[in-house]
C-alpha cells in the first residue's frame, strides 16, 4: 500500500508539471494572464511585466511566436498600429 501511495504522488506531481510547462503565466499588473505555448518547455513559465517596456515584452521570441502581443492588445497596454509596427519589425529580422 505504501508503494501505491508513492505512485500515485508521483502522479499527481507530473501531471502538475506537464500542466505548468503547457502554459506561459504572465503577470500583467495584479492579474494572471496564461498563454498557450507552442511547445512543452520551462523557458518563460512565470512571466511579469511589471518594470518592463512594450518593445522589451515583445522582443522575447518564445512569448512573440506564442501570441504575447495579441494578450497585451487585449489588455490595452499596446496599440494595433503598434502591434502591426512591431510585426513588421519582426519580420524583417527573419
Amino acid at each position: 500500500m505504501h508503494f501505491l501511495k508513492k505512485i500515485v504522488m508521483l502522479a499527481i506531481i507530473g501531471t502538475v508539471i506537464y500542466f505548468l510547462m503547457g502554459y506561459h503565466y504572465i503577470f500583467i499588473g495584479k492579474s494572471v494572464k496564461m498563454l498557450k505555448k507552442s511547445e512543452y518547455t520551462l523557458k518563460y513559465t512565470i512571466f511579469s511585466t511589471k518594470g518592463k517596456t512594450i518593445e522589451k515584452i515583445l522582443s522575447v521570441r518564445e512569448l512573440w511566436d506564442d501570441g504575447i502581443g495579441d494578450l497585451l492588445l487585449e489588455n490595452g497596454l499596446i496599440t494595433e498600429e503598434q502591434l502591426a509596427a512591431y510585426q513588421q519589425k519582426m519580420d524583417e529580422k527573419e
